[in-house]
């Protein structure tokens, strides 16, 4: 045995994949019901469209699609898959976890399996959980780490303040070892549960179980306040920029690309000018989606590579913040990694049109990240 051991590889993304359920809802088809107009709700979210699950799909069939999609994209086999991690905060079932219904829909058999909850800035945390496994278990190489939500399940139509803005979705990334000038550094995560009551699921956990009088009093669906949430979003969001240039010694303009949640687009913009992102460089994908929880980050991700907006060797800074409350940052070196995303082929047929996989061509080399 060598008196040297070998240092920890870096760890990075190898391919991503991304998955939206086939049906939508326009401003249009939600406004009445939520008391608002089409054009309130552009005005007020920047939101145009949200994906949503069927009756027959839950959060692991969202999950599922995107982890095969992203293995594909990493140009490795599904058994290959050492940990699979599931962020969501709308799980299929109390108990077990998510990763394990997940794990069984993809045969990813050797995988360990396990659920992180973090809200919105679920993923996050848990690519820092896959990023220290890969790191400290021997042997182990690849990990799958996907956000995922189903939130329709959850919304009340009527409430302006959560039917407006959340939808359904799935992002997940492959992760692994890649050469020493790339891949993620710098986590910085953080909580603070005394904000928990600002968003939440009320009913159907062992402190109010389910019972007819949740059910009447519409308590599983998502509650929020929104000027709250509003206030942590601008507080936490300029701070988690500035805390990780100023850690880093590094400049608004040394970063690339900036991905974050996507809690509404109008309010990410208007922050992104305050704090002086250079145009261009704060990724916005909440138009096309609305709010997909803790697959937000990862969509922006996804969609700004497959959208050549990541030059290899690009310096990404990642800035997510969720109930609970929670936040954290990274730094994250892209090394060209493929994006397999599947959304619904669009079409003027008003049955359910078939999903197709839309690959960012430019990256089918795939590299070594």
């Amino acid at each position: 045995m060598s008196p040297h051991p070998s240092p920890a590889p870096r760890i990075g993304i190898h391919g991503m994949g991304t998955y939206l359920p086939h049906h939508t809802r326009s401003n249009d088809d939600i406004a009445a019901a939520a008391g608002v107009t089409p054009e309130w709700i552009t005005q007020r979210t920047g939101v145009h469209t949200r994906h949503v699950a069927g009756p027959d799909e839950a959060a692991s069939d969202l999950a599922a699609a995107a982890v095969r999609a992203a293995v594909a994209a990493a140009g490795i086999d599904i058994e290959q898959l050492d940990v699979l991690i599931v962020a969501t905060s709308t799980p299929d079932e109390l108990g077990p976890s998510t990763a394990c219904r997940v794990q069984a829909l993809t045969g990813a058999r050797h995988a360990v399996a396990l659920d992180v909850s973090a809200a919105c800035a679920g993923w996050l945390f848990a690519a820092r959980v896959a990023h220290d496994w890969l790191r400290g278990q021997g042997g182990a190489r690849y990990a799958a780490v996907v956000g995922v939500e189903a939130y329709s399940k959850f919304l009340d139509p009527t409430d302006r303040g959560t039917a407006v803005l959340f939808a359904d979705g799935a992002a997940a990334a492959v992760l692994g070892p890649v050469p020493d000038d790339a891949g993620f550094t710098d986590f910085r995560l953080g909580s603070d549960g005394t904000g928990a009551h600002h968003v939440l699921i009320p009913a159907g956990g062992s402190r109010i179980p389910a019972s007819p009088a949740t059910l009447g009093a519409r308590q599983h669906h998502v509650y929020m306040d929104g000027r709250a949430v509003r206030d942590f979003i601008v507080d936490v969001f300029p701070r988690l920029v500035r805390e990780s240039l100023a850690g880093n010694a590094l400049q608004l303009t040394d970063i690339d690309a900036y991905i974050t949640h996507q809690p509404n687009p109008v309010l990410l913009r208007d922050l992104g000018e305050r704090i002086g992102i250079p145009p261009g460089r704060l990724v916005i994908v909440g138009d096309e989606v609305g709010n997909i929880g803790a697959a937000s980050a990862p969509y922006a991700l996804a969609g700004a590579a497959s959208r050549g907006l990541l030059p290899r060797g690009g310096r990404i800074l990642l800035a997510v913040f969720g109930a609970g409350v929670t936040w954290g940052s990274a730094l994250l070196t892209w090394t060209g990694a493929p994006v397999i995303r599947i959304a619904p082929t669009r079409t003027t047929q008003t049955a359910p049109s078939p999903v197709k996989p839309l690959v960012n061509t430019p990256a089918l080399q795939r590299s070594s990240s």
